[in-house]
């Protein structure tokens, strides 16, 4: 195991009706002036904004709203947040939904306080502060709610890169299970697997010796394996929601990665693709997992025999990462590059926005190194 600091402070509230506690949580964290930030009107029809507005006014909390965020997060409105926290003396910002308005809601509370381009972030500029950011989270998947992490998509070049900073962490976040009930099965399946794939990043190890993270990721991963198809099958399902949800957040805090090297291969090659087809970030990871899983095989295939047997239940190294791909296939993931949208003529922009997109020089590094005609080997696999 290799040496580590692990520093995670913020404040989990989690259980039903846990958003009307937003306002108290703000001003407990010293917010006085709030941007809450928002996707789509699914927050705004189910009464969730008005609550959470409701909580804020009850604090004596100013606040302004700035809805629209997409899957795949985009650059436009992260400028737009923060000239909106520019001209309101904002000091606090309320991500209100998944991982696409927290991500967002961290770019625009770096770049609020920020003379450059926020964008500098997203190209290795290092986070130094940052306004407050809380959450309200209302889809298990993307870990942000408790991680320093934030991946937007810049639409000049619709390159997609991601930052990193303890600064990005989140004062608070309130994970009520009943607010993930309605959504799609697809979208639930989405989540599932993209926290599926925080723990896979994190397995994928060069670091010897590290047994007790192996066995919270892989405690994890059964826990997702269990409990995934229960909510497929009845979205209702609060204890399996709730499951799902903390297992989400543990999966991407650090707590599984600390003392180890981790992969993210998996996650550097999909971002091209939710980048070129605006796919969902869940529904395009179910695609590469694989891909990535079988040409990084020969590394160290005893990591994948181990997580074959202790996760999936079987011998081989290719018969655990069967048993995943067929998994994700049975909670409602595609399987190939053209459910995706894509084709194999797309092949060629794949690999060179990723190899040499903003400022890269040809290589992506993880549990293997991969060069330009790795990546383009891994994507032709998913065709």
């Amino acid at each position: 195991m290799d040496n580590f600091t692990f520093f995670s402070p913020t404040k989990f509230v989690f259980g039903k009706e846990t958003e009307k506690e937003a306002g108290n949580l703000v001003k407990e964290f010293g917010g006085s002036r709030v941007l809450i930030h928002y996707g789509g009107g699914s927050a705004v029809r189910s009464g969730l904004i008005d609550r959470v507005k409701y909580s804020l006014d009850r604090s004596g909390i100013f606040h302004i709203e700035l809805g629209g965020v997409k899957p795949n997060p985009r650059s436009g409105l992260v400028y737009e947040g923060i000239r909106l926290c520019r001209e309101n003396d904002i000091d606090f910002i309320l991500a209100v939904g998944g991982g696409s308005a927290i991500d967002s809601s961290k770019a625009i509370a770096a770049g609020a306080l920020y003379d450059g381009d926020f964008w500098d972030f997203y190209s290795g500029k290092p986070i130094t502060r940052a306004l407050s950011v809380g959450t309200v989270l209302t889809i298990a998947a993307a870990g942000s709610e408790g991680s320093g992490d934030s991946v937007i998509t810049k639409e000049e070049g619709m390159y997609k890169r991601g930052t990193g900073s303890e600064a990005l962490r989140p004062k608070f976040s309130i994970l009520n299970p009943e607010l993930t009930t309605t959504l799609p099965a697809f979208q639930t399946a989405c989540g599932i697997t993209d926290i599926m794939a925080h723990l896979y990043e994190r397995y994928l190890t060069n670091t010897r010796d590290v047994e007790v993270t192996d066995r919270l990721i892989e405690a994890l991963l059964i826990t997702m394996k269990n409990e995934g198809p229960k909510v497929i099958k009845d979205p209702s399902d609060y204890q399996a929601r709730a499951n799902i949800m903390w297992a989400g957040t543990m999966a991407h805090t650090n707590s599984c990665g600390v003392g180890r090297s981790q992969d993210w291969n998996s996650h550097n090659i999909e971002h091209e693709l939710s980048a070129l087809y605006d796919c969902a970030h869940g529904a395009g990871l179910a695609v590469t997992m694989p891909a990535v899983f079988k040409y990084e095989l020969h590394h160290d295939k005893e990591r994948f025999e181990q997580v074959a047997r202790r996760v999936w239940g079987v011998d081989s190294a290719e018969e655990g990462i069967e048993a995943f791909r067929s998994f994700l296939i049975s909670i409602g993931m595609p399987s190939n590059l053209e459910e995706l949208g894509g084709s194999v003529e797309d092949i060629p922009e794949l690999v060179k926005n990723l190899c040499y997109g903003d400022g890269r020089t040809g290589t992506i590094t993880g549990f293997v190194t991969l060069d330009e005609e790795d990546c383009k080997r891994i994507y032709q696999m998913m065709v």
